[in-house]
């Protein structure tokens, strides 16, 4: 009763994020001049109206979903993986290759395409993990930039070896994944795929393993306390390196579900535009770095996004009102995590742990 009563006195601060940024969207909406009740009411319908709108709600939450748990792990163990966007790119790359060429029968292609791009994704983390273990590099630092190299390379290979000359538009892609090899969708005509599936038992897994497990306790307190997990025989740098490996082969497993299941191929630009990346680390800061918490905050803020578009097409308020909302959701979240920092250091210098 008491972890229930923690839990959910953690999520105060994120509700109260919610509902200032909804009242900052208010303010703007009322600047143009409409209808807050009408916007809000068209934004719902946008997002939950219909079994068609929610299924595109769910469609977009899928990859945020995924991107908000690997940036979770990280939280949790202490660390800051920013490179979601670049290790989602390779690991989509590598699936869709693996599920092209590849010979042998849809169900192998598949399974293999989803294996890739977890692998990839997870190896080009620990890339940056080796470069703080060996070089001292700052882990926030590489991961950030390795995002440019990521763009940049995969955008080269599908413009380059990789590109299919019969695209038509001009689109830098792929040729298309057969169609044995697709993620099955949950419903007829809709955008949601069997990808919400994996991100659901990715969660409850997720929650499971920081719950139950020795990785998950030792995770945590690296996390908490640095020092304290040092001095019970926590090896930091192996709990990093399994750290950073599940994180970006989460952000890979992102990216391949949604070639599977969206695309069927490899488009460049065709997941750095949706801004999955950043939107999943905005998530993982309203969710805590909680699994089921980053799950449900990744499903508002497709919402808030698909939401938007159906406010714009009834109103004539511009959908950029939602990134109005976002932003200013993450401006409360920071001022609450900057005020626990200022806490917990203040508090070390009350009793001489800093100096």
């Amino acid at each position: 009763m008491n972890q229930l009563k923690t839990s959910l006195f953690s999520l105060v601060p994120a509700l109260i994020a919610i509902v200032l940024g909804l009242l900052v969207g208010a303010v703007v909406i009322l600047a143009t001049g409409a209808s807050v009740s009408e916007a809000y009411a068209a934004m719902w319908q946008g997002a939950f109206g219909s079994l068609y709108a929610f299924a595109t709600t769910l469609g977009r939450a899928t990859p945020i979903i995924l991107i908000a748990l690997a940036v979770a792990v990280g939280f949790r163990a202490g660390f800051f993986n920013l490179g979601g966007e670049g290790q989602m790119l390779l690991g989509a790359l590598a699936g869709a290759l693996t599920a092209i060429y590849l010979p042998g029968p849809g169900l192998l292609k598949l399974t293999a395409a989803l294996l890739a791009g977890f692998l990839v994704g997870g190896l080009y983390a620990l890339l940056a993990a080796w470069l703080e273990i060996r070089f001292r590099m700052n882990l926030l630092i590489t991961t950030l930039l390795l995002n440019y190299i990521a763009i940049y390379f995969t955008g080269y290979l599908v413009r380059e070896p990789f590109y299919d000359d019969s695209a038509t538009g001009g689109l830098s892609q792929t040729v298309m994944i057969d169609k044995s090899a697709w993620l099955p969708k949950l419903f007829a005509g809709m955008s949601v795929h069997a990808g919400l599936l994996i991100a659901v038992l990715a969660t409850l897994m997720l929650a499971f393993v920081f719950r139950k497990t020795v990785i998950g306790y030792e995770l945590n307190m690296l996390g908490k306390n640095a020092s304290f997990a040092a001095y019970g025989g926590i090896d930091r740098i192996r709990v990093m390196m399994y750290a950073m490996l599940l994180s970006g082969g989460l952000a890979g497993l992102a990216g391949t579900g949604e070639v599977l299941g969206s695309q069927y191929r490899f488009i460049e630009g065709g997941l750095t535009e949706p801004n999955y990346a950043w939107t999943g680390l905005m998530a993982t800061l309203l969710g805590n770095s909680h699994p089921l918490g980053s799950a449900v905050a990744a499903i508002f803020l497709a919402a808030l996004q698909t939401g938007a578009r159906g406010m714009e097409r009834n109103t004539d308020i511009p959908l950029e009102i939602s990134g109005i909302i976002q932003a200013s959701l993450i401006l409360f979240v920071s001022v609450k995590i900057t005020c626990s920092f200022v806490k917990r250091r203040k508090g070390k210098q009350a009793d001489g742990s800093v100096v």
